[in-house]
């Protein structure tokens, strides 16, 4: 139920993946942000697409050079919070993403509180983000690889 008192937030991310070792299996990327394991998503700009949204955040975060490639819509989530006393309503738009190519190294976004950036098993990812709504995120991948809706990006 939204909240008409609360300041509403329109944000996206994404749910970055790459085929592991033969014994891992598919890994996600995570960063670690202010402390916690997160998946890295950020607010909506004017005039911006929510797939455009997602696709600079999760590059800036990460410090990629190239963008990926979004392969899934993976929902929406939506959570509470405060900022001064005053509450907050965010709902996130989650994509599927992958890399073009194998990228090793990561430059963390410092400035928004990130400080690690790291692929972990997809089986593994669930346990170690510090959120509700992430653990949703990646159990929507995890638990319906097959049966995922592709992407038709000139339709969100």
């Amino acid at each position: 139920m939204i909240n008409p008192d609360a300041t509403q937030i329109r944000a996206a991310g994404g749910l970055l993946i790459r085929s592991g070792t033969e014994s891992e299996g598919t890994e996600v990327l995570l960063i670690f942000r202010n402390s916690v394991w997160d998946l890295p998503k950020g607010k909506l700009e004017d005039g911006e697409s929510v797939p455009e949204c997602a696709l600079r955040e999760v590059s800036e975060e990460i410090g990629l050079q190239v963008q990926p490639q979004i392969l899934a819509d993976l929902g929406t989530t939506r959570h509470t919070y405060t900022i001064e006393g005053e509450p907050v309503e965010k709902e996130t738009f989650w994509f599927l993403m992958q890399l073009d190519e194998n990228v090793k190294e990561f430059t963390p976004q410092r400035a928004e509180g990130i400080t690690d950036v790291r692929w972990v098993p997809a089986d593994d990812a669930k346990s170690k983000v510090g959120f509700e709504n992430l653990k949703e995120v990646i159990s929507r991948f995890t638990e319906n690889r097959q049966n995922l809706r592709k992407v038709e990006l000139n339709h969100l």
